[in-house]
């Protein structure tokens, strides 16, 4: 990443065909409200959690792999780099900001995120502590899940989001990462 943090005026470097996706996404919605007059505004979300994320995301692959462990299901997690560090937030503070966003006057850009990085191991760590785990006896680094293109940093600067729509994430890492936690244990407790 060529600027920490991240802004509105970040210039985008996707490093994988998803992030290249959301890039389209982002460019057509700007070029739809430029070219036609559209209401359309653009929240440039960073990763946003929830125990519904798709288990092929690293944090709901922790989550779970952290369930399965503590509940007999697994003997390990196996994960690529432990060092990338990502601004992780909860999906539902983010729905709130995207509310926000379609309730001003003028539509416009907007980044949301935590303003907070956290590594992979720093996820893993507080993820088998909530299953009262130590994550060193189960998480194995696994080379096959290492990226050719890895981002190392990921950080918002949420301030217009802040200044202009008042929003403000409500729920911590801390908070997020024992929520996804408690709830796939939940869910595979009653063998789902």
């Amino acid at each position: 990443m060529r600027e920490t943090p991240q802004n509105e005026r970040t210039a985008f470097h996707p490093r994988s065909p998803y992030g290249v996706a959301k890039v389209y996404g982002h460019m057509i919605t700007v070029n739809y409200r430029e070219s036609y007059g559209i209401f359309a505004a653009s929240g440039i979300l960073f990763n946003h959690e929830s125990p519904r994320r798709g288990r092929e995301f690293v944090t709901r692959k922790v989550s779970d792999g952290a369930a399965r462990v503590k509940l007999g299901l697994a003997k390990d997690l196996r994960l690529g780099n432990l060092d990338a560090q990502r601004d992780w937030g909860y999906a539902g503070d983010y729905v709130r900001a995207m509310w926000l966003m379609l309730q001003r006057d003028k539509p416009d850009d907007y980044v949301v995120g935590s303003e907070k990085s956290h590594s992979v191991r720093q996820f893993v760590e507080k993820a088998f502590a909530a299953a009262g785990l130590d994550w060193r006896k189960y998480v194995v680094v696994d080379e096959k899940f290492l990226r050719p293109a890895e981002v190392d940093r990921l950080i918002s600067d949420a301030t217009k989001a802040h200044e202009e729509l008042g929003w403000h994430a409500e729920v911590d890492f801390d908070s997020l990462v024992e929520m996804m936690v408690k709830a796939d244990i939940d869910r595979l407790s009653r063998g789902l």
